[in-house]
Protein backbone atom coordinates (compact mmCIF):
# COMPACT_ATOMS: atom_id res chain seq x y z
CA UNK A 1 0.00 0.00 0.00
CA UNK A 2 2.72 2.49 0.63
CA UNK A 3 4.68 1.69 -2.60
CA UNK A 4 1.11 2.50 -4.00
CA UNK A 5 0.96 5.97 -2.25
CA UNK A 6 4.58 6.85 -3.27
CA UNK A 7 3.40 6.13 -7.13
CA UNK A 8 0.63 8.04 -6.23
CA UNK A 9 2.90 11.37 -4.82
CA UNK A 10 5.24 10.88 -8.07
CA UNK A 11 2.50 11.03 -10.15
CA UNK A 12 1.09 14.37 -8.71
CA UNK A 13 4.70 15.45 -8.59
CA UNK A 14 5.01 14.79 -12.55
CA UNK A 15 1.79 16.26 -13.06
CA UNK A 16 2.80 19.30 -11.09
CA UNK A 17 6.51 19.36 -13.13
CA UNK A 18 4.63 19.01 -16.91
CA UNK A 19 1.99 21.84 -15.43
CA UNK A 20 4.49 24.08 -15.07
CA UNK A 21 6.55 23.16 -18.26
CA UNK A 22 3.74 23.98 -19.72
CA UNK A 23 3.01 27.29 -18.56
CA UNK A 24 6.41 28.16 -19.03
CA UNK A 25 6.06 27.29 -22.89
CA UNK A 26 2.47 29.50 -22.77
CA UNK A 27 4.78 32.28 -21.39
CA UNK A 28 7.91 31.56 -23.71
CA UNK A 29 4.91 31.64 -26.58
CA UNK A 30 3.57 34.98 -25.36
CA UNK A 31 7.25 36.39 -25.35
CA UNK A 32 8.38 35.40 -28.69
CA UNK A 33 5.34 36.83 -30.10
CA UNK A 34 5.72 40.16 -28.19
CA UNK A 35 9.47 40.44 -29.59
CA UNK A 36 8.02 39.55 -33.42
CA UNK A 37 5.63 42.26 -32.50
CA UNK A 38 8.20 44.49 -32.04
CA UNK A 39 10.57 43.56 -34.50
CA UNK A 40 7.97 43.88 -37.47
CA UNK A 41 7.46 47.46 -35.28
CA UNK A 42 11.34 47.78 -35.53
CA UNK A 43 11.33 46.96 -39.26
CA UNK A 44 7.85 49.24 -40.40
CA UNK A 45 9.77 51.96 -38.29
CA UNK A 46 12.96 51.64 -40.22
CA UNK A 47 11.33 52.00 -43.49
CA UNK A 48 9.29 54.37 -42.93
CA UNK A 49 12.41 56.24 -42.16
CA UNK A 50 14.38 55.28 -45.10
CA UNK A 51 11.95 56.70 -46.55
CA UNK A 52 12.21 59.97 -45.22
CA UNK A 53 15.63 60.14 -45.99
CA UNK A 54 15.20 59.43 -49.55
CA UNK A 55 12.50 62.24 -49.63
CA UNK A 56 15.03 65.31 -47.56
CA UNK A 57 17.49 63.63 -50.46
CA UNK A 58 15.35 64.46 -53.38
CA UNK A 59 14.26 67.89 -51.50
CA UNK A 60 17.86 68.53 -51.00
CA UNK A 61 19.10 67.69 -54.33
CA UNK A 62 15.77 69.80 -55.76
CA UNK A 63 17.17 72.79 -53.88
CA UNK A 64 20.49 72.65 -54.96
CA UNK A 65 19.28 72.71 -58.96
CA UNK A 66 17.51 75.55 -57.97
CA UNK A 67 20.14 77.03 -56.28
CA UNK A 68 22.11 76.77 -59.60
CA UNK A 69 19.29 78.34 -61.54
CA UNK A 70 19.14 81.43 -59.86
CA UNK A 71 22.91 82.09 -59.56
CA UNK A 72 22.67 81.43 -63.67
CA UNK A 73 20.04 84.11 -63.41
CA UNK A 74 22.05 86.04 -61.08
CA UNK A 75 24.91 86.25 -63.32
CA UNK A 76 22.68 86.58 -66.50
CA UNK A 77 21.06 90.12 -64.88
CA UNK A 78 24.57 91.30 -64.20
CA UNK A 79 25.97 90.89 -67.05
CA UNK A 80 22.81 92.61 -68.66
CA UNK A 81 23.54 95.20 -65.82
CA UNK A 82 26.91 95.84 -66.93
CA UNK A 83 25.88 96.00 -70.87
CA UNK A 84 22.96 98.11 -70.12
CA UNK A 85 25.77 100.65 -67.98
CA UNK A 86 28.08 100.28 -70.68
CA UNK A 87 25.27 101.66 -73.20
CA UNK A 88 23.56 104.46 -70.61
CA UNK A 89 27.06 106.46 -69.77
CA UNK A 90 27.62 107.44 -73.14
CA UNK A 91 24.32 108.36 -73.56
CA UNK A 92 23.68 110.23 -70.13
CA UNK A 93 27.45 112.19 -71.09
CA UNK A 94 26.26 113.28 -74.03
CA UNK A 95 22.60 114.52 -72.77
CA UNK A 96 24.71 116.48 -70.29
CA UNK A 97 27.29 117.53 -72.42
CA UNK A 98 24.27 119.27 -74.51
Amino acid sequence: MAAIKQIGATIGQISTIALSIANAVKQQGAATQAIARNVQNVAQATREAAADIMQVNRGATETGSASGEVLGSAKALSSESTRLRSELDPFIATIRAA
